[in-house]
């Protein structure tokens, strides 16, 4: 019997065949000694059989069965499993060679959940983000999203997931800020296990949520009442009314981008998006442009 626990990954997918199928084959391809299976959650798409295979490392087709959207579909993956571990990867993103064995070793026996820091892709460069640490405590993510926890790395305890922890939150606007929203969660009952290398590449071309500002308004509006704890921390509330500063002057909503700017400064005098969102609300540069020259060096709004 293997002293490595089952893993289950769930990949769920959105007409992006082509990137799909690079995600499952670097997890087919992962050095692993344990059990490993994988489920592709097909999300308002014909499940494509031609991907099933009940090798060694099976392969399923599913299609979402609950609310339509990335929550509903990582749900849905987590449901048809029976593994003792289950990890999440992204249909345009690849996991990097190591990946599993490493993160499996860091949770260790206590841990319920473990992250991995990442390389981020954008039009041919590719830029390591690391965290620092190898333990991820509830306030430093009340100070900071910390990025570099993309939910390609998130390994969970199926019990967790099925237990006090919970499920991917089905209610997140758009399905957006529901990684952040578990990590707040996950890290509030137990410290989170992280291995600061990175495990995963991140791909930041062709997202299918960059540019939707509105639902990046009310994504961020769900998670300040849903985690009110945010408010009491000045560096990471500053930093959520700069995004929504940024956000509101990429609709065009001058007047609620200078509010929010203003708020972020008070809160945090030396918080970067505020001088951000005054420029793009004057119309001097649009926030697409100031992604963009972000997203070169690694780094998002």
């Amino acid at each position: 019997m293997s002293i490595w626990p089952s893993v289950g990954v769930v990949i769920p997918t959105h007409q992006r065949p082509e990137l799909m199928r690079a995600a499952l084959r670097s997890v087919l391809e992962q050095f692993y000694p344990g059990r490993l299976e994988v489920v592709i959650v097909f999300d308002r798409a014909k499940p494509d059989e031609t991907l099933i295979c009940q090798g060694e490392r099976p392969v399923r087709v599913v299609k979402n069965s609950r609310t339509p959207g990335l929550a509903g579909a990582r749900n849905t993956g987590i449901a048809a499993l029976d593994t003792e571990l289950v990890a999440f990867l992204d249909d345009d993103d690849e996991w990097l060679p190591g990946k599993l064995t490493a993160q499996v070793a860091a949770l260790g026996t206590s841990a319920e959940m473990c992250t991995a820091a990442i390389e981020v892709s954008y039009e041919g460069t590719r830029t390591p983000r690391l965290a620092g640490t190898s333990m991820v405590r509830h306030i430093d993510l009340l100070r900071s999203r910390m990025m570099m926890l993309h939910s390609s790395t998130f390994l969970f305890r199926r019990t967790a997931l099925q237990g006090g922890l919970g499920l991917v939150a089905e209610d997140a606007p758009g399905s957006q800020n529901e990684d952040w929203d578990m990590l707040l969660r996950a890290a509030r009952r137990r410290d989170i296990a992280h291995v600061d290398q990175p495990l995963a590449l991140v791909n930041w071309m062709g997202s299918h949520f960059e540019t939707r500002w509105d639902t990046k308004i009310s994504s961020l509006q769900w998670m300040l009442d849903r985690h009110p704890e945010i408010h009491g921390c000045p560096v990471g509330a500053a930093r959520v009314y700069g995004q929504l500063a940024c956000w509101h002057a990429a609709v065009g909503d001058r007047i609620e981008a200078l509010r929010w700017a203003a708020k972020a400064t008070r809160t945090n005098w030396s918080e970067p998006r505020s001088a951000l969102a005054t420029v793009a609300a004057s119309g001097l540069v649009k926030v697409p442009t100031m992604m963009r020259a972000l997203h070169k060096k690694g780094r998002g709004i």
